[in-house]
């Protein structure tokens, strides 16, 4: 059931879901609702789960089916004598407004929020059979609408609620039209699609359809849609006209289903025409320039497809009743044929459908739809019934396909095997009709035969469908298909390797191909695949065998594809080997630039060395994660085959670059750098003395250093290093056997605080400047006075037994002048110190003649006690202290010596201590307890933090 009067009205959610195909796509199910009144049904519409039953009393039952409990019961303001039954009830899709057809030509017009119908005066007389409702709704209002009449007249009308008494309902009703034949059993109208100043109407009556489409007049107190009806000539299609009557009727399709499935599209609106010949059927979608198309596009069910039962009637057999009643659903058209519900699908025209629901004899009010929700319902004067739809689209995809209609059908189907058989089929027709690069694609999303297919497009010398189709199925496995990813991947390799020999061919030889393509077109056609081949190989280059691939590439020939795939891959060295065997450097080192991996550069740095120093020294300082020692072998190697000056040795900057801005250059690569120096065929020192000079401390390797300044004879760097050693002597030695004795002068000043040294370094200098060839005596004595330690007297024993006085007279005279003075000024400093001591013998002998004067009254510094009560200490600064008082001050303030006036006092208690050693332990306690004031003293000055009132005082005594 379908309706519950505990939980309301559940709407099928027959899109959400994929339902069981067992189930039958309709299905009748009868609805019961408890009604306040007993009477029978006249007329009914649903709108929106709304329900609208018109009763033969005249009352109107208005019903939501959400909760279908509760129910307004509504009266028309007249009795039923006085205006006539309910004929006809007119709803609109969102259940706002209704309208209300009497046989006696009275209308009435109820808003949703009212109880009250109210009289439509302007309508007085008309027989309504239709309602066109305007498309903006739920608007307060009607806006404007179109109305069929019984007599062929369309009316249209704005219908505006008011609470005020004396204002009609209707704001305006004008005549429009007239149809060529009466009634107007359905009207329609909507606004072209992306054109809102342009409507259609769709217009039926028994014999006629008619189709409208214009622009529409502006709002402005009259009729917006006289303008269409008179300015614009229909489309028309037209039946015979039946001996006897016939139902005729105008459908339109629901709107789309919100609860489709994700990715679905919205189906197509559908109109159905009912009359005597059957039902005209057609879409709506999409609303072309000309909307007459859509009736030439329309198809007629005939009425003899739909099953009807036969009777004898006077020997003869008559069909006793044509269809009664029609309405749409998304995709069928679902008629009321003699009591039973035949559902045909719209666009096969096929019946999937039909369920016996009436008894023989049992009359219908009609069949209906809620356009807004989607429900399809069937009422008799008794019965409502609601015709469910389970899955309803659940077979449009192979409709579509049949019609070889592969989009919608791939958009209609479910599952992969729905969507297979799609695919399959869709390829087959492309490749029937000649294309086979569309055809690849649709086959690469199949499951057709892998093999089938490749042979097909072999045999048919398609080589670009080939590709295609390998690169859809390659899209298509899984990553764990690492088989099949890697066979299809080697093969489109062998096809792009093909084709790109075959437009190189074709762009070498300069001729027009078969097919009329011109060599400019073969030039852009190579350009395109080449592309192509490198987005291939970006993509799936890690489901690329590489071994395989290299050897394809390379049997074709192809150098820019293989170097390509090489550096897709990052296989940097066979790039990097590849340039360097060609001897092509600038290639190999822009490949080395975008290198990362340190091996590479440790591989080909000797080569590169002796080929292309200045730009592997360039990258090779933009490297960060490089060991130096690892490259020092190549360094030594260039540096031994080139033959330039330091300034442009290419190791040389790279070894300096190392020692600058490495946080921890290893040892190896300064002593590299010092064997480059000290191997240079230059005889300048400068390089090796400036690096040399910078390394404090010491850097590299001294010993070896050494030895290579030695074996190279840097003599300069070698004292460098000697001084660096602190071997002064060996550095000064080394420097005077070179005849440096400019050198040796510097060296020998360096051991600063050492003068014994220094004197001897400089010693060894003298001997070696008096004695060199050419020096003059004064000159070597000038040279010599740079150090104030030599003395005149040093100097004579290395002059030549030859030389004369008098070429040193001066300076001995000064010698000895300078020894004059040092005597007299030992001999001041003599009487001084003999001056101080006589002084100080003359106080030590005051001393014992030194008093100090106590007077009666005075008291302890400490204890506040008479101070003469017991021993005593008096000090020069006349503070007095108990000795007993003092010594415990004392103690408590004695820090490091508190242990040893304790060991004292201990000892002067014990008994067994000799009279004369007790005698010496209280001298040395008096000196030490006596060494100072307390108050005056060290010990004053550390009692400065000490409180002045502690814990143990009496705090009242302080207070004022």
């Amino acid at each position: 059931m379908a309706l519950d009067q505990a939980n309301g009205y559940v709407a099928p959610s027959n899109l959400a879901e994929p339902s069981d195909a067992s189930l039958p796509i309709f299905d009748v199910q009868q609805v019961q609702l408890q009604f306040p009144v007993a009477s029978d049904f006249v007329a009914a519409q649903v709108a929106n789960n709304v329900l609208i039953l018109a009763l033969a009393t005249g009352r109107i039952l208005r019903i939501d089916l959400d909760s279908p409990a509760d129910i307004d019961d509504i009266d028309l303001p007249k009795k039923p004598a006085e205006i006539g039954l309910i004929r006809r009830l007119f709803l609109d899709p969102s259940a706002s407004h209704l309208l209300i057809s009497t046989t006696l030509g009275e209308n009435y017009y109820l808003h949703t929020e009212s109880r009250q119908p109210k009289s439509l005066s302007r309508l007085k007389g008309v027989s309504i059979e239709s309602v066109a409702w305007n498309s903006s709704l739920p608007t307060a209002s009607t806006r404007e609408i179109l109305i069929g009449a019984t007599d062929g007249n369309v009316y249209e009308a704005y219908i505006e609620p008011s609470a005020e008494f004396y204002r009609r309902e209707e704001r305006y009703v004008t005549n429009v039209y007239r149809a060529p034949d009466a009634p107007v059993t359905g009207i329609f109208a909507e606004s072209l699609a992306g054109k809102p100043d342009q409507r259609y109407v769709l217009l039926s009556t028994p014999t006629k359809l008619l189709v409208f489409a214009g622009h529409i007049g502006r709002h402005s107190g009259g009729s917006v849609y006289a303008e269409l009806f008179q300015r614009g000539s229909p489309a028309v299609h037209e039946v015979a006209k039946s001996p006897r009557p016939a139902p005729s009727s105008l459908k339109i399709s629901p709107q789309p289903d919100d609860h489709r499935l994700e990715g679905q599209p919205a189906p197509e609106r559908w109109f159905a025409w009912l009359s005597s010949q059957g039902i005209l059927r057609g879409s709506l979608d999409p609303a072309p320039d000309d909307p007459a198309l859509w009736l030439d596009h329309a198809q007629m069910l005939p009425r003899s497809m739909f099953p009807a039962t036969e009777s004898a009637r006077g020997g003869k057999k008559l069909i006793q009743d044509p269809i009664t009643a029609m309405t749409l659903t998304q995709w069928h058209v679902l008629a009321l044929v003699e009591g039973r519900v035949v559902a045909v699908n719209a666009l096969s025209g096929e019946i999937v459908h039909d369920q016996k629901v009436l008894e023989p004899g049992q009359n219908a009010l009609g069949l209906l739809t809620d356009r807004t929700k989607n429900t399809f319902w069937l009422f008799t004067p008794h019965e409502i019934f609601e015709i469910v739809t389970h899955d309803e689209d659940r077979d449009i995809w192979q409709i579509f396909l049949k019609e070889q209609r592969f989009d919608e059908a791939f958009q209609y189907a479910r599952d992969a095997a729905q969507k297979d058989a799609i695919a399959t089929a869709s390829g087959d027709d492309l490749a029937s009709k000649g294309r086979f690069l569309e055809a690849a694609v649709v086959w690469g999303k199949s499951s057709k035969s892998f093999e089938e297919v490749c042979l097909t497009l072999i045999d048919k010398g398609e080589s670009d469908a080939l590709r295609k189709y390998l690169l859809t199925k390659l899209a298509t496995h899984k990553k764990s298909a690492i088989m099949q990813r890697t066979m299809i991947t080697s093969w489109l390799v062998e096809v792009y390797m093909a084709k790109l020999n075959a437009l190189d061919d074709m762009v070498a030889t300069r001729a027009e191909l078969a097919e009329g393509v011109s060599q400019d077109q073969s030039k852009e056609q190579l350009k395109a695949v080449r592309a192509e081949f490198q987005d291939f190989i970006t993509k799936y280059k890690s489901d690329i065998d590489q071994k395989t691939a290299y050897d394809i590439i390379s049997s074709h020939g192809r150098e820019e594809e293989l170097l390509y795939f090489a550096t897709a891959v990052n296989d940097y060295s066979f790039v990097l080997s590849y340039w360097i065997q060609r001897e092509k450097w600038t290639e190999a080192l822009q490949v080395l630039q975008k290198q990362t991996d340190p091996e590479a550069f440790y591989k080909y740095s000797t080569v590169l060395m002796a080929n292309a120093a200045t730009g592997l020294v360039d990258i090779l300082m933009r490297q960060t994660n490089l060991d130096p020692e690892k490259l020092i072998p190549a360094m030594l190697s260039y540096n031994s085959t080139v033959n330039v000056s330091l300034r442009e040795n290419q190791a040389v900057r790279y070894l300096n670059f190392i020692i600058a801005n490495h946080p921890r250059p290893p040892a190896a690569v300064h002593n590299a750098l010092i064997s480059i120096y000290a191997s240079s065929p230059s005889s300048s020192e400068a390089a090796l003395l400036t690096y040399l000079e910078s390394q404090d401390p010491p850097q590299y390797d001294v010993d070896f250093a050494l030895r290579l300044c030695i074996q190279h004879e840097r003599v300069e760097s070698c004292v460098h290093i000697y001084s660096s050693m602190g071997q002064y002597l060996q550095a000064v030695e080394l420097a005077l056997r070179h005849d440096n004795i400019e050198l040796a002068a510097i060296v020998a000043d360096r051991p600063e605080g050492n003068d014994k040294l220094r004197k001897k370094l400089w010693l060894l200098v003298a001997e070696k400047k008096i004695r060199q060839p050419g020096t003059g005596i004064k000159d070597a004595i000038e040279f010599l006075r740079r150090c104030e330690l030599l003395r005149i007297e040093d100097l004579i024993p290395f002059f030549p037994d030859f030389v004369v006085i008098d070429d040193f007279k001066d300076e001995i005279c000064n010698a000895l002048e300078e020894y004059s003075r040092h005597i007299d000024t030992l001999r001041q400093e003599m009487d001084n110190s003999a001056r101080t001591a006589s002084q100080i013998r003359a106080e030590i002998a005051a001393l014992d003649s030194r008093y100090a004067i106590v007077e009666p009254g005075e008291k302890c510094w400490l204890c506040s006690l008479p101070l003469l009560s017991r021993q005593f200490f008096v000090f020069p600064c006349q503070h007095a202290f108990h000795s007993d008082c003092l010594g415990k001050e004392v103690v408590e303030g004695a820090g490091g010596k508190k242990r040893y006036i304790r060991d004292l006092q201990a000892q002067l208690s014990n008994e067994s201590t000799t009279a004369e050693k007790r005698e010496k332990i209280v001298r040395e306690l008096d000196s030490i307890i006596a060494e100072a004031c307390v108050l005056c003293g060290d010990h004053g000055i550390k009692q400065i933090e000490k409180p002045f009132v502690t814990a143990d005082d009496d705090v009242d005594e302080w207070r004022v």
